[in-house]
């Protein structure tokens, strides 16, 4: 008989009033820091039960990024890189159905519906994606053979995108609060799945030091060169594309499928909800831009924010480009 685990459901509250604890975008205090993250409390159990209990596979792919910094765009190139072989870019499942569904997330979706989801049916190479930090992930991907692709948005474009995406959510007719009186938790790394710098440097220092498991991209140089950034991605997944694909056009082909634009302007992504968020699916195809920080950010707010992030993830070697 099946002995169910116990979930974080039966000591959440216990748990909740033990966790330091910060105001959220609506203003209220349900922002929880869990394990160096901050989290409201509606993922609190999806990721406890996610980093525990989830077993990896050596062929699985892992997407991971903090929120609005390019998910969308990279689970579509990884998807199509990695399923290449099954469909032609002409006949890509992610022309009728959103990239969110094709590579679904750990946390906030498939482990919040589910404590114990039943993963084990899904076919190889299973395709995931994942915000947590890279010190929090379960030991099983951590340690397994399985591959993890991490993109980077520099800091400012990513917090204003964040924000201007979680506006669309309202609570209880609560208004959210505004940039600027959030800004102080911002920097102070108080936000959905921050601090930012601890979420990067994870995923930065192991791409350095295990550069066969992580391979950390930057949204910046995928806007500037998705071709090569392509090709990247195949060569670290162990499926680099052959002269013959390249020479019938297979990687500007994908270039092309999962261009912003094009995943932009595609009906499936134009309507509809993506569940559990409650998310418009063309809520995840907003600008795109490189530098659109500066017209939501004054310079002295963005100026003082980037000097605490590059003194946070100083010496590390990482750096960013927040304009064109």
């Amino acid at each position: 008989m099946f002995n169910q685990k116990p979930s974080m459901a039966e000591d959440l509250q216990e748990l909740i009033a033990n966790l330091p604890r910060e105001k959220n975008l609506d203003g209220t205090n349900s922002l929880y820091l869990f394990k160096g993250a901050w989290l409201p409390v509606s993922l609190l159990r999806a990721v406890d039960s996610f980093q525990r209990d989830f077993i990896a596979q050596d062929t699985d792919i892992i997407v991971a990024s903090m929120p609005k910094s390019g998910t969308t765009w990279l689970k579509a190139l990884t998807f199509s890189v990695a399923k290449r072989h099954l469909y032609d870019p002409r006949e890509s499942p992610l022309l009728t159905t959103p990239p969110h569904e094709l590579v679904r997330f750990l946390e906030t979706d498939l482990y919040m519906k589910d404590p114990y989801p039943n993963l084990e049916q899904l076919p190889p190479p299973r395709i995931f994606g994942c915000h947590s930090h890279f010190a929090s992930l379960p030991e099983s991907i951590r340690n397994s053979k399985c591959k993890v692709v991490y993109i980077c948005r520099n800091p400012l474009d990513q917090v204003v995108s964040f924000f201007q995406f979680a506006h669309q959510f309202k609570h209880d007719g609560t208004p959210l609060l505004s940039l600027d009186e959030c800004y102080e938790n911002i920097c102070r790394g108080v936000h959905v799945l921050g601090p930012f710098w601890d979420n990067v440097l994870g995923y930065w220092k192991a791409s350095l030091e295990r550069p066969d498991k992580v391979l950390f991209l930057k949204y910046e140089d995928l806007k500037e060169d998705i071709i090569s950034n392509l090709k990247k991605i195949a060569e670290f997944l162990g499926i680099p594309f052959t002269d013959e694909e390249e020479k019938e056009g297979a990687i500007e082909e994908i270039s092309r499928l999962c261009s912003f634009d094009n995943l932009r302007n595609l009906e499936v992504n134009k309507n509809g909800v993506l569940r559990p968020f409650g998310a418009l699916n063309s809520s995840f195809f907003r600008k795109g831009e490189v530098g659109d920080w500066a017209n939501h950010l004054s310079p002295s707010m963005a100026e003082n924010y980037l000097k605490i992030v590059e003194e946070k993830l100083s010496g590390s070697g990482l750096t960013f480009r927040t304009s064109q």
